[in-house]
């Protein structure tokens, strides 16, 4: 069964977005990943939480490939960048497309 994972970023500084960005993509697809969604401007349709700045949906073909992108290298290091200067909520749930 296909896997989302479903993110929202707080953005605090810039200054870790130019290298994670040229990297990303790559790291995603080793993976078999593609980005479904990735971008900012987000509209409250309903509810109180706060917005995030930026939301993205990284469509896998299952849990396995999901799982295995979160936990490698690579993605590790990453978002230890992305930490340097963000704040993440992220989930992963099974769907279909």
């Amino acid at each position: 069964m296909t896997a989302f994972i479903i993110g929202q970023m707080t953005i605090e500084n810039r200054d870790w977005m130019e290298a994670y960005f040229a990297e990303i993509p790559d790291v995603v697809a080793r993976h078999q990943g593609s980005f479904s969604v990735r971008g900012g401007n987000p509209t409250r349709m309903e509810g109180e939480a706060t917005l995030p700045d930026a939301a993205f949906v990284i469509r896998f073909p299952d849990r396995a490939h999901a799982e295995a992108f979160w936990g490698c290298d690579d993605f590790q290091r990453l978002a230890k960048l992305r930490r340097s200067g963000s704040s993440l909520d992220a989930i992963l749930v099974d769907g279909t497309q």
